[in-house]
């Protein structure tokens, strides 16, 4: 991909944003999962966690995608920037798919308005991330500054 930076100067710094947002799916699923103990795996219920509408399966959820973006970051090259986008976009169909269901049975993770706004929030970070974290050659870098120079 030509239009994403390679050996951006900044790249640390989005890399540990990323291990933030893993952190924060991990920490959220953790209390999800203490709040939502003994409930159904996907009830509708009245559970919040961090102000947020969840229930066990989406606790559960977002225990393993915070592991997965955390296991990412720690095995990084490149590998953390394919699970950022790649988690980044399936995170925003999940808040936009969830924001259409809300006041309806399907509402299977028992999200509420916030939950979608954090969702959609922590997929766009999580994105800013995958697309400015990329590592590279010399050559790779070089071809990137070309080809942005052209544009």
């Amino acid at each position: 991909m030509a239009h994403t930076p390679v050996n951006h100067p900044a790249r640390p710094v989005y890399r540990a944003i990323g291990g933030l947002v893993g952190l924060y799916f991990v920490l959220f699923g953790v209390i999800g999962l203490i709040a939502s103990a003994g409930n159904d795996v996907l009830a509708q219920d009245d559970t919040k966690a961090l102000g947020q509408g969840t229930n066990l399966g989406f606790s559960l959820l977002s225990i393993v995608l915070g592991a997965v973006i955390l296991l990412g970051v720690v095995i990084g090259r490149n590998l953390d920037v394919a699970i950022n986008q790649w988690l980044s976009y399936a995170l925003m169909a999940l808040g936009l798919a969830e924001l259409a269901f809300l006041q309806t049975d399907a509402n299977i993770f028992n999200f509420s308005i916030m939950t979608v706004v954090v969702v959609l929030t922590l997929a766009m970070v999580l994105l800013m991330a995958g697309m400015y974290g990329k590592v590279g050659t010399d050559e790779e870098k070089e071809a990137w500054q070309k080809a942005r120079l052209v544009l």
